[in-house]
């Protein structure tokens, strides 16, 4: 049912003393919507939000979930739980020069949590925690909103209550089903956004909690106060942003609780008028609260800095074009319009991408760019919107504006570029926070609205509709954070000239072996960003495997010529250098690579199979010893020690790298058949025939493990269980090198024996 202005409020509401202020104008009257107790309405808006996102369930670790999560050392059990404390949010010590110095420890433990309880890297966990939290906010929100649109009320038992419960449960509808939250709640990483969230909610409640004994407004609770510091800690621990809920409280604190008149204070201010005193600042203890909540925000905020250091992140262009403008006046007119399209994404959030750096937003440059016109539109409606917060003679229209303003700029500032360079140009996942004030505003309108119009259930039918394609746009949204193919693929569309987009289709096809297709889609990354060296990398590496190694040479010494301290695309240049047998330069190519990345076992690797092509043996080994030092579980590496000691005749040596070997990796199929080929060279036949019969359990495709076994049998005399070995080896790969000749030697053989035999 659909009420219309003049319906009761909700009902069983104790009668409300007034301790906090007099009665103000009730929201709800003007405002066509559904009544529903509050209990009905937490579950109504917890089932819609469920809807939503539920879908997202199954998906896999996608984009930045690598990073955060699948190579995360954090997450696993060997790192100490101390470390998290000095480590980013994607595991990198905050004292490193390369550090994001985004930190964020009690994210980075649930996840550790969430990889124990699930016993490796399973996503399911982690969606689920995620969509749990988005259900568990938006309940919370039904609260949030009847404070923030009705006021805080207590009755006689000390109870708060509900003076919005149709305008709460409307804005908790709006929130819980906005498509921009599906990047926080489908992708794993937006764990950090929602638990943040949820802190900086319950630091909210638990401040207003201060105000439910309160007498007259002269009293309240130092206790709520400190407990609303501490959780605003929290919030901030799960990710930065949550520390603007202590600035939120304080502006919360003197709007309803104090009840100030922020254009009247300015004046008396301006004009020190002598009766400042009694406008409530002293009287009701707000400045004394507001010294608690910048005390303790003061003293997160430095201890915060101590632990991450006083160097700021490390972005480049591609991340955040606008800051590295050289002119103040481009800086200023593109962040302005960065704000102007993440306003616009609150208002229509149909084009959605999960990157827009990389060339997805020109910069402006002239102000005859026609693109001036949103941030004037902007402008327009925010300072329409402060006019009618400051100087509206109705404090109801006052509050409610200048609330729906502060919780929608205040989350916003960490990421607005004003304090600091940020590494993004426009990231969905930041405006969680501040959608709340867009609820608040977008709900205020609604009964504006409502209050006009003479068909009113017209209007809550078009709201209706709004949030049903609101839902739909959220399942729809989610299925394509499922899985990285849709993702990026969805971001064509959106973001055409995103080089990042283009990349990571890209890599996803080479992924799954489409080299052609990713060739494609790299050159188009290449084209439009000519300085993405990672994407010039990739496509070099992919020529290089098609033998196309002129050009591959050429992509990869453009990519180090950008960026001189790139190691990876170093050691590509000297596997391309080594193939095109320019040895001294390949060797150089690897030390560069080793000189800007000090513990990197790959290049290790390669460095070794270098040096033995140059039949320089001690080099190999030396370079190949140093790869499974830095990474013990280097397989490739000990396989090359084992073969290069075996083919040299260093038979014990070699035998010592095996079983060294197989202690630290013991389930190699490729050590065993290695060490099983020395032993049986030392004649330790059983032993030798042990480890292959376990490698061919464990590989039983593979040509090389059968017939090596068979002349091992063929040496030890077990000439029948020789012939079997050799038949499946053929039959595996009749080409196998050598296995037809010792085949064909067992049968003359065993056809000699058969004619002594007769």
């Amino acid at each position: 049912q659909i009420f219309n202005q003049h319906n009761a409020e909700a009902p069983n509401l104790e009668r409300a003393s007034h301790r906090m202020a007099q009665m103000e104008p009730n929201l709800d009257h003007d405002v066509s919507w559904f009544l529903l107790p509050s209990y009905w309405a937490k579950t109504v808006v917890a089932l819609i939000s469920f809807l939503c996102f539920a879908n997202s369930y199954d998906g896999d670790f996608v984009f930045d979930d690598s990073e955060a999560i699948i190579n995360n050392k954090d997450l696993r059990a060997e790192t100490p739980l101390g470390d998290l404390w000095y480590h980013d949010f994607w595991g990198s010590k905050l004292s490193s020069n390369t550090s994001h110095k985004s930190y964020r420890p009690l994210t980075v433990l649930t996840f550790r949590i969430n990889y124990l309880f699930a016993g490796g890297f399973y996503p399911v966990g982690f969606h689920v925690i995620n969509i749990i939290l988005h259900c568990t906010i938006s309940v919370l929100m039904v609260d949030v909103f009847s404070i923030l649109l009705g006021g805080l009320q207590f009755s006689n038992k000390g109870r708060r209550l509900n003076l919005a419960p149709k305008s709460s449960l409307l804005a908790a509808l709006l929130f819980a089903v906005h498509p921009v939250h599906t990047e926080c709640v489908a992708g794993i990483v937006g764990r950090a956004d929602l638990l943040c969230a949820l802190f900086f909610l319950l630091s909210f409640l638990g401040y207003c909690k201060a105000f439910r004994e309160n007498k007259e407004g002269h009293a309240f609770s130092v206790f709520w106060v400190l407990v609303s510091v501490i959780l605003g800690a929290i919030a901030m621990l799960c990710k930065e942003q949550g520390i603007t809920i202590l600035g939120l409280n304080a502006v919360f604190d003197a709007l309803v609780i104090n009840k100030i008149n922020l254009l009247e204070l300015i004046r008396k201010l301006l004009y020190k008028d002598k009766s400042l005193e009694n406008a409530g600042l002293l009287r009701k203890g707000l400045l004394f609260r507001i010294t608690l909540l910048m005390c303790g925000g003061a003293s997160i905020l430095y201890i915060r800095w101590r632990i991450m250091g006083t160097g700021p992140p490390a972005f480049t262009e591609v991340d955040n074009p606008a800051s590295f403008a050289d002119s103040l006046f481009v800086r200023a007119i593109n962040y302005n319009y960065y704000y102007s399209l993440n306003a616009w994404l609150l208002l229509c959030p149909w084009w959605l991408c999960f990157d827009w750096s990389m060339g997805c937003i020109p910069l402006i440059k002239s102000v005859s760019d026609w693109r001036i016109i949103a941030l004037a539109a902007l402008w327009f409606c925010l300072i329409g919107l402060i006019c009618q917060a400051l100087c509206s003679e109705d404090s109801h229209k006052r509050r409610i504006l200048t609330l729906g303003l502060g919780f929608l700029i205040i989350p916003f500032l960490p990421a607005s570029n004003l304090f600091f360079r940020v590494g993004f140009v426009i990231a969905e996942r930041v405006i969680y926070l501040p959608s709340i004030g867009y609820c608040i505003l977008f709900t205020y309108g609604f009964s504006l609205l409502s209050k006009q119009a003479k068909k009113k259930k017209i209007l809550a039918v078009a709201v209706l509709g709004i949030l049903l394609i609101n839902v739909m746009r959220c399942a729809l949204r989610s299925s394509q954070w499922r899985s990285e193919e849709q993702l990026f693929r969805s971001a064509l569309s959106v973001c055409p000239l995103n080089a990042k987009v283009h990349y990571n289709v890209g890599k996803n096809l080479a992924d799954k072996g489409n080299q052609s297709a990713a060739i494609k889609y790299y050159r188009e990354a290449v084209r439009l960003n000519p300085k993405y060296v990672h994407a010039m990398n990739n496509l070099g590496n992919i020529l290089k495997e098609r033998n196309e190694l002129h050009e591959a040479e050429e992509l990869l010494s453009l990519a180090v010529q950008i960026q001189p301290d790139f190691a990876a695309a170093w050691m590509n240049l000297g596997i391309v250098q080594n193939s095109l047998r320019r040895f001294e330069e390949a060797e150089q190519s690897y030390w560069t690579a080793i000189k800007h990345r000090k513990k990197y076992p790959d290049c290790y690797y390669n460095l070794g199979r270098l040096y033995a092509d140059l039949n320089r043996h001690i080099d190999a080994l030396n370079a190949w010893r140093n790869a499974t030092v830095l990474k013990p579980e280097h397989s490739l590496a000990w396989n090359n020690m084992i073969i290069l000691l075996d083919n040299t005749g260093n038979l014990a040596q070699a035998e010592a790298v095996g079983r060294e070997a197989l202690e630290l990796i013991p389930n190699d199929h490729s050590l065993m058949f290695s060490l099983a080929n020395v032993l049986g060279k030392s004649q330790k036949y059983k032993e030798s025939e042990a480890l292959f019969l376990k490698a061919i359990k464990a590989n039983p495709n593979a040509a090389s493990y059968h017939g090596n076994l068979a002349v091992l049998y063929h040496r030890w005399g077990n000439l029948d269980l020789a012939k079997k070995h050799y038949e499946v080896s053929l039959k595996l790969d009749p080409m196998a090198p050598g296995t037809k000749e010792n085949y064909s030697l067992l049968r003359r053989k065993l056809e000699q024996l058969q004619k002594k035999g007769g």
